[in-house]
């Protein structure tokens, strides 16, 4: 596609090839999306946003574009988002004016009708990369230093409880199904998200999404509990934003180790304190200081992502839970994200702040050999021998079977 000057001069516009729009028009099945057809086969945007018949953006590069495309009229786009909305099975009703679902592609879509979107239809698609990013991406993308990721990947490895917080769209779900694909592939998986959108590699993945069941729509909070019951290795919320929070704090306090979620926060810290919010939006009176125990025993690790002004997507921090003092939970900041005074402006390094992290000596215990960091968090051989535990190993028997259960570790 190519870039040019719009409509409106405080936006650049995205002109679609004639080819591609040629092709869309000789196709009667796809004819009420014939404005953004082009849009929906580009692999290099990661949102389409309409906002009217005239008014379609998107997001390529991290940075909002307004397009050339346009709808006839308004019946028109709602004729796009019927079709749309057909793939999943399901159909617009006025009656209820939002309505999220995902794409047969994996695509999120989001559609606001009147009288709930004021000026008219709107729709939103947020696009996935067609094969899901590895840690080793993102290091490529300079989204993660190789200290850290080497860091994150032993932690799952190490069976560590991470939850990763955002503003949106700052790539939260990408790392949490890029630290997802660092588990083994021996282990089973269970995931439970408002909309599916985690593709995992391994073999052993149950996936759970909250969907509309007749007249009853299936909560996070119901699916959580669900999956404590179904034998997961790993349990991974794709965003905690109610109740279900409680519930999978106490899946972490009772055993099931080696969990990861997501929510949105403004920084580790304030990750915390919408912990909180959360757990009382279940309905439990509890104690501020008894929920504040319940997160401390629960989580290891906070990792805090970013959009910098120039779209690019990062780790800005990396923080342990380290203990409960005075009714407060203490952190310490292992990376953080620093300008590197380059040439170009703005640029930023996730570095070590120095701090020796308390998960690396369980790290070492589990036999877990991380070249990257030996130099900078080397083994405490007193706190190994002092843990009284030998270091776990990935051994089987002959038949393919572990000689033990890895929980029991």
């Amino acid at each position: 596609m190519v870039i040019r000057c719009g409509r409106r001069d405080t936006m650049p516009m995205i002109v679609a090839p004639p080819m591609a729009t040629r092709a869309a028009a000789a196709d009667p099945s796809v004819t009420p999306l014939q404005p953004i057809v082009p849009l929906l086969r580009d692999s290099s945007l990661t949102e389409i946003m309409v906002n009217g018949p005239d008014a379609v953006y998107v997001e390529r590069d991290g940075k909002v574009l307004l397009t050339d495309r346009q709808f006839d009229d308004e019946n028109h786009l709602l004729g796009a988002i019927s079709a749309l909305v057909a793939t999943t099975g399901r159909r617009i009703d006025f009656s209820e004016p939002v309505l999220e679902a995902r794409l047969p592609d994996g695509s999120r879509l989001t559609v606001v009708l009147p009288p709930v979107a004021v000026d008219g239809p709107m729709l939103t698609i947020r696009k996935f990369a067609a094969s899901p990013y590895g840690i080793d991406d993102l290091i490529r993308f300079g989204s993660l230093s190789l200290e850290a990721a080497a860091f994150l990947r032993a932690s799952v490895l190490a069976r560590a409880n991470l939850l990763i917080s955002g503003g949106s769209s700052s790539g939260k779900t990408t790392l949490l199904n890029a630290l997802a694909t660092c588990i083994p592939e021996d282990e089973r998986i269970v995931t439970i998200e408002e909309a599916a959108e985690l593709r995992l590699p391994q073999g052993h993945v149950c996936r759970l999404e909250c969907i509309q069941a007749g007249e009853k729509t299936m909560t996070l909070r119901q699916l959580v509990r669900h999956a404590v019951r179904m034998r997961p290795d790993r349990l991974i919320v794709g965003e905690v934003r109610g109740g279900e929070a409680l519930d999978m704090l106490q899946a972490m306090n009772t055993g099931h180790d080696g969990a990861m979620s997501t929510i949105h926060a403004n920084s580790p810290r304030d990750a915390l304190s919408r912990m909180e919010t959360l757990v009382l939006m279940a309905g439990l009176d509890l104690p501020v200081r008894a929920i504040r125990q319940q997160l401390r025993g629960a989580l290891n690790l906070l990792v805090h992502v970013g959009r910098l002004a120039d779209g690019r997507r990062k780790v800005l921090s990396i923080a342990e839970l380290t203990g409960f003092d005075d009714q407060t939970i203490a952190l310490q900041e292992l990376f953080v994200s620093e300008a590197t005074g380059g040439a170009v402006p703005g640029r930023t390094r996730l570095t070590p702040t120095g701090i020796r992290p308390q998960l690396m000596d369980k790290i070492y215990q589990r036999g877990i050999e991380v070249p990257e960091l030996s130099r900078l968090f080397p083994k405490n051989s007193a706190a190994i021998a002092d843990s009284g535990r030998r270091p776990t190993t990935a051994a089987q028997t002959d038949g393919g079977f572990p000689t033990r259960d890895r929980r029991q570790n």
